[in-house]
């Protein structure tokens, strides 16, 4: 009997343990989530991703807080003049592992073939025969997975707008994707609250791609 008390002590201590430890993450993420809206130099994008890194070594079940500091180094190799292969590579180290967590998750799928698109943008005349069929076929999978992400479908259609204008062909593919990429969007933002932790970005990409075809 006290063998059968204690066990259920320990269960009922392990489940509160639990429910209390979801808040502490659920508000660190959100903190780090608020800083990456404000991100102006490259050693404040260094700052957020490193807080989402250490959430991640804290909650190593989670698969959001990789995926945020391998988006943040994508876009900082984007936007910043850093060393861009050097924070691709690591933006694929922390995708990968984020796969692993989460594996055949469209987020993750689409994340991954946007770092696939930066490598290629460093070097598109010698790395497009390999890269680029690569990066069609991620964002395609990442669209399989989940035909209502907005993302996947806006970077397939930022992949397409990039290879007409390599070729010099029209971008009709890309603007029909941009568009269907919009209402995507307009569909997820009905769902977004202030409790909301996954990812929201990408309407501005299609935005300017949709700005194209007009």
């Amino acid at each position: 009997m006290k063998k059968s008390l204690f066990t259920f002590a320990l269960s009922l201590m392990w489940i509160t343990l639990a429910f209390a430890a979801d808040p502490a993450y659920e508000n660190a993420m959100k903190k780090q989530i608020s800083a990456m809206k404000t991100i102006q130099t490259v050693e404040e994008s260094q700052a957020v991703t490193n807080g989402f890194i250490r959430i991640a070594e804290a909650k190593p079940e989670e698969w959001l807080p990789l995926y945020y500091a391998a988006y943040l180094q994508t876009v900082a190799a984007f936007r910043f003049e850093v060393d861009k292969d050097q924070y691709f590579d690591q933006a694929m180290e922390l995708v990968t592992k984020a796969d692993k967590i989460a594996p055949n998750n469209s987020e993750i799928t689409a994340l991954k073939g946007y770092v696939i698109m930066g490598k290629l943008s460093v070097d598109p005349m010698s790395r497009g025969q390999e890269m680029s069929p690569l990066a069609m076929q991620t964002f395609g999978k990442a669209i399989a997975l989940d035909k209502e992400n907005p993302r996947a479908t806006t970077l397939m259609a930022q992949m397409e707008l990039g290879m007409a204008q390599f070729f010099g062909s029209g971008p009709e593919k890309a603007c029909g994707l941009a568009r269907v990429g919009l209402e995507l969007f307009a569909k997820e933002e009905a769902e977004i609250d202030e409790n909301y932790l996954l990812p929201t970005w990408g309407k501005r990409e299609a935005d300017q791609i949709a700005a194209q075809c007009k």
